[in-house]
């Protein structure tokens, strides 16, 4: 699944987090980056362990924990640690696949679902375009300051060189309750329908049934 989600961050938490960014320090973006990718990324990404990257990370966390949407289709049952990515004129990211397992020891995930969440305005940079290769073509994807995109992380994807300005996002990976694409649409479909539906149109007992075929499917596909 391809979708791109706006203003997960709101305007009260990009003008509470763009201060704190000012604030962190920056390395090399290669430190994060598997052999073959290291050779592709240019990059800075920033020190989060500090007191203001832990409040970057709290107000992502938050927004993201809130945003039904998100949750629907993500149904994330543990997160990897949170990047946040500087990109300035002549850095971008190469073509790449992210790797299959994350972290180390008992922190090990498998990466189901990538996100960008972008933190400035597409006009504050030039270039600098996420680009996934999906089977029904390229997407380029440059969204608005506060918006996300999520998509699988068996993609080939890269961003492109930077041009002018600088490109800040922040990105993340996910191990999915829901292993299987397929799956996790169908999911995904269901809870867009009950959404949808009209309370003065459908009864308590059809809306129960369907509840019930949703707490179903999950018992029958969820990973623990």
């Amino acid at each position: 699944m391809f979708l791109t989600i706006g203003n997960v961050l709101s305007e009260a938490g990009l003008s509470e987090v763009q201060p704190l960014i000012k604030a962190l320090d920056w390395r090399d973006g290669a430190h994060t980056a598997g052999a073959r990718a290291r050779a592709v990324k240019r990059n800075e990404q920033a020190d989060l362990s500090s007191e203001a990257g832990a409040r970057v990370v709290a107000i992502a966390q938050d927004a993201l924990a809130s945003q039904p949407v998100f949750q629907s289709a993500a149904r994330p049952r543990t997160f990897s640690k949170f990047l946040l990515s500087r990109t300035a004129k002549g850095g971008g990211y190469g073509a790449h696949i992210d790797n299959a397992i994350m972290g180390r020891g008992s922190g090990q995930m498998r990466s189901d679902l990538s996100f960008t969440l972008f933190l400035n305005s597409p006009e504050a940079y030039e270039g600098g375009a996420l680009n996934i290769e999906t089977p029904a073509g390229t997407q380029s994807i440059k969204q608005d300051a506060g918006d996300l995109v999520l998509y699988p992380s068996s993609l080939i994807h890269e961003v492109t060189p930077v041009t002018a300005g600088v490109r800040l996002v922040l990105v993340g990976w996910i191990q999915s309750h829901i292993r299987d694409t397929a799956q996790r649409e169908i999911l995904f479909d269901l809870d867009r329908v009950r959404v949808s539906l009209d309370p003065s149109k459908v009864s308590d007992t059809e809306r129960l049934i369907l509840d019930k075929t949703v707490s179903n499917l999950l018992r029958l596909w969820s990973v623990s």
